[in-house]
């Protein structure tokens, strides 16, 4: 009759600290204890599942009863106490079930145990697996004993969630913390049982079992059993991701792909190809985060070693990774992780997922539009380069300045003379735009004397004022090579049209200067021409028209510079024969008084929403 089978996770426990695998921190601390017999009383193994805290328990608690340890502290299994141990039958060494012993009365009866000496050995051992699931009762019974016991009990605490532990037991363990154990230490292992058991498998096949278990080294154990009745022994690539039912990295090298050329058919059809092998969505967009990262981390080859995949695949994935920009990269990780988040959520999973590849897809183009947009923005200063002589002719040009650039006077004295227009370096482009839009807007205005009121804040809507400054006979001088002289036009052609245009250029640039009482003085002029060449300014009151007295000069200076002509201006403001009120104002009709004069004023209310009493 041949030998009952035994699974790998039993057959091939560790029964040494040097066969504990991807625990050397552990391992070595407790040999180290054990020469100098510096052995705690209590200790707590925590961690994941299957990284061999109950292993390392049961060679602890095997190691420190043996008759004759080896030099490297190591249990010799050969003793009495050793085979008592292997063969389950000492009574030095106590094996206890947490989760079915977990009320006081079990605590209670361990404690009665401890009081009695070890009949073989020198220790008596307590291991108590899943400690977490005792009660808070069953945990306060504890408490006493696990603080001091006799000196032939040690304690040995084992527990994958260590936060639920109380901290009053915390504090009275030392604390190990084991840690996952890595793909190439698990790979190493079931390599070694490979040869024992006479198994042919591959690296790679290898590698799969190592992913899939998570560092977990039972898990894969029992996935290498499982595969090796599927495959009579023999552990091929193909045929461990088939049972595994995993997405090797060639599914995800052609979907990268199809999504780097923006084919969304192509991109549909394999995921429709893995929907139909039993894949969830959430599987694959977690899968091509992951193959994301590891194109990502091939950019530097400092970050090789974090390439956690077989050496066969590693030139591929260095290969893939130059072909896939870090910028497209990093914009996909992002859209997949917002997709995995809202995944569960999602009604229609099919679709969701469809929806994110699709938006993978335009990545490129997106990236692609973007730079070319860099581009031209980059471009931009250097055509505003070749036009720096602009501001420079305009800079001097009265019209848009019409104010020195020292300490203005008092407006009320402000008298600005005539200044000769230097050359303008205006760019050939330029030339030949006149204002249209401008003239358009004043060409319906009245005949004889109109009102010369647009809106208070009109100037303020265009930030390139300065180039609706340009007018028609400094194009003219630009053309001509920058003569000196300006065309005289006809007397006749001095029209209140050409004359309200000219001045509501500079009314704009009283705003720009903040210049608010000037400009509403000539906000509320009226203008007439009695005669050709003369031109009457007609004021509200006496106010602005001393405003307006100071600034006859500028008038006939803007005047000429753009018509050649210097016209005779007059002055006057409109009187009443109306004598004074004999009852007092009230401050709504101050208000209403003071905004018929200057209709800024309820521009200014309206928008501040300002009340009039207060």
């Amino acid at each position: 009759m041949s030998d009952q089978y035994i699974v790998s996770a039993r057959k091939y426990r560790p029964q040494t600290f040097d066969t504990v695998v991807g625990q050397e921190h552990i391992t070595t601390t407790l040999k180290n204890a054990l020469k100098t017999q510096h052995l705690a009383h209590a200790f707590l193994f925590c961690g994941p599942r299957g990284v061999g805290k109950t292993t390392c328990a049961r060679i602890l608690a095997k190691t420190v009863n043996c008759e004759t340890p080896t030099p490297d502290m190591e249990a010799c299994g050969q003793c009495s106490s050793c085979k008592a141990f292997e063969s389950n039958s000492s009574f030095s060494v106590f094996e206890l079930d947490a989760a079915s012993n977990n009320s006081v009365e079990d605590i209670r009866e361990l404690t009665d145990q401890v009081r009695f000496a070890p009949t073989h050995g020198k220790y008596k051992v307590y291991i108590i697996d899943e400690v977490h699931m005792l009660s808070t009762a069953a945990f306060n019974a504890f408490l006493k004993t696990l603080e001091e016991p006799p000196s032939y009990a040690i304690f040995i605490l084992a527990t994958t969630e260590k936060h639920k532990i109380l901290p009053t037991i915390l504090s009275r363990c030392q604390i190990f913390d084991f840690k996952r154990i890595t793909t190439n230490d698990t790979v190493g292992h079931l390599q070694r049982i490979a040869e024992k058991e006479h198994i042919h498998a591959e690296e790679a096949a290898l590698h799969l079992i190592a992913q899939k278990s998570e560092g977990c080294m039972r898990d894969a154990l029992s996935i290498l059993d499982t595969i090796t009745s599927f495959t009579n022994g023999n552990l091929g690539y193909q045929a461990t991701l088939s049972l595994l039912n995993q997405l090797d990295a060639e599914f995800y090298f052609a979907l990268t792909d199809n999504i780097l050329a923006g084919d969304i058919a192509s991109t549909l059809l394999t995921l429709e190809s893995a929907m139909d092998r039993g894949f969830e969505g959430d599987i694959l967009l977690s899968g091509l985060s992951e193959h994301l990262r590891n194109l990502l981390l091939c950019k530097d080859a400092r970050m090789a070693k974090l390439l956690d995949v077989p050496a066969n695949q590693k030139p591929v994935y260095h290969e893939k990774a130059n072909q896939a920009p870090p910028s497209f990269i990093l914009s996909a990780l992002n859209v997949l992780n917002e997709s995995e988040i809202h995944y569960k959520n999602a009604n229609n999973k099919k679709l969701h997922t469809e929806l994110c590849l699709i938006r993978l897809c335009y990545i490129q183009q997106q990236l692609q539009v973007t730079a070319v947009a860099d581009e031209k923005k980059n471009e931009f200063p250097v055509a505003k380069a070749s036009q720096a002589t602009v501001p420079d002719a305009l800079s001097s040009n009265p019209i848009a300045n019409p104010l020195p650039t020292q300490a203005p006077p008092r407006e009320e004295q402000l008298q600005v003379q005539p200044v000769s227009l230097p050359e303008p370096a205006m760019p050939q482009a330029t030339t030949g735009a006149p204002r249209t839009a401008t003239t358009q807007a004043s060409a319906g205005q009245g005949q004889a004397a109109p009102s010369f009121r647009p809106s208070p804040f009109s100037g303020m809507q265009s930030t390139g004022a300065a180039a609706r400054r340009v007018t028609r006979n400094m194009l003219q001088q630009t053309e001509t090579g920058g003569a000196q002289q300006v065309q005289v036009m006809p007397v006749e052609s001095v029209t209140l049209e050409l004359i309200e245009r000219i001045l509501f250029d500079y009314k704009e640039t009283l705003i720009e200067q903040k210049k608010t009482i000037l400009y509403t003085s000539y906000n509320t002029l009226k203008m007439e021409m009695p005669e050709p060449g003369t031109l009457h300014l007609i004021s509200p009151n006496s106010i602005a028209d001393s405003n307006i007295q100071a600034e006859k000069g500028t008038i006939q200076d803007l005047i000429k510079k753009e018509t050649g002509l210097t016209i005779r201006i007059t002055n006057a403001y409109e009187e009443t024969d109306e004598g004074p009120k004999e009852t007092a104002l009230s401050k709504t009709d101050i208000f209403d008084e003071m905004a018929a004069k200057n209709p800024t004023l309820q521009y200014l209310k309206e928008t501040l929403r300002l009340s009039i009493e207060y």
